[in-house]
């Protein structure tokens, strides 16, 4: 199997280097990209999408097909990563570790059910437990908003500004694993629990493509965000612009469910019991 992964591996870098012969000279002012793409895009973005940014209408818009399927190639990379670490819940007892919090002494408790017993003057860590620092832990639960609201910004002012569904899906799951790391992983599976990243990765490339699906309802083409422009009671050019924004929050979804969904079956080795 690994000889063949090689091969197959060595085949595909050969079959890139071929039809690199057929790519214009680098920087050539005659290219396609320079000649008729990128000064078309310049001149009528703002006329056909109402988009201020170019780039978010070129990816989102223009270029909407290539976008939708890298957010797919990201929600395939969350389920492998789940289902090849993710570990099946254990049968029987669950041992657990706590800490005295006045003398430091540690026990180790059976646990019986889901939800572990709470014990009196005793906080519950896990086996390769390190003192979290206070300082670290607070400042991190107060950053952990603000990173959300700037991610939501991101996300909704991506037309106007640098930004868009992948940048602000990064930063919403890199406030959640922030919120992991500074406290710990069940700290963090309490705001957002496995169930939730599960139906977020999907639903946000459903929405992606089911706007696509609905402008092919609507007697247009795949995509044609103009298409809805009466069910929003805009003008087509309008209607292109929310269109892109629908399209943003599914990417933006998906992006931020799959960060979660990899580091939590990373940090934990697939058992979602300790992690870092």
């Amino acid at each position: 199997m690994r000889t063949l992964g090689i091969l197959v591996a060595a085949l595909t870098c050969a079959l890139l280097f071929y039809a690199m012969g057929d790519f214009p000279p680098w920087a050539d002012p005659g290219s396609a990209a320079h000649t008729h793409v990128s000064p078309r895009y310049i001149e009528k973005t703002m006329e056909e999408t109402s988009v201020p940014n170019a780039v978010t209408a070129v990816l989102a818009d223009y270029r909407g097909f290539d976008t939708m399927f890298e957010t797919t190639v990201i929600f395939a990379a969350g389920v492998v990563c789940f289902f090849i670490l993710r570990l099946p819940k254990k049968e029987g007892p669950i041992f657990r570790r706590y800490r005295h919090t006045l003398t430091g002494m540690t026990i180790r408790v059976k646990c019986t059910r889901k939800i572990p017993p709470v014990l009196e003057e005793f906080e519950m860590i896990d086996n390769l437990w390190a003192p979290h620092d206070l300082i670290i832990k607070t400042s991190c639960r107060i950053l952990v908003p603000f990173l959300q609201l700037f991610g939501l910004y991101v996300i909704a002012h991506g037309h106007h500004s640098p930004g868009g569904g992948f940048q602000g899906g990064v930063i919403l799951g890199a406030s959640m694993i922030l919120l992991a790391i500074s406290h710990d992983l069940r700290t963090a599976l309490a705001r957002m629990g496995e169930k939730v990243h599960a139906l977020l990765c999907p639903i946000g490339v459903l929405i992606y493509a089911g706007t696509g699906a609905l402008c092919l309802v609507l007697g247009r083409d795949f995509l044609d965000y103009g298409a809805l422009a009466g069910i929003l009671h805009v003008d087509p050019v309008t209607a292109r612009s929310h269109g892109i924004l629908i399209v943003e929050i599914g990417v933006g979804l998906a992006v931020m469910a799959t960060m979660i969904w990899i580091y939590n079956n990373i940090s934990s080795r697939g058992e979602y019991d300790e992690g870092l």
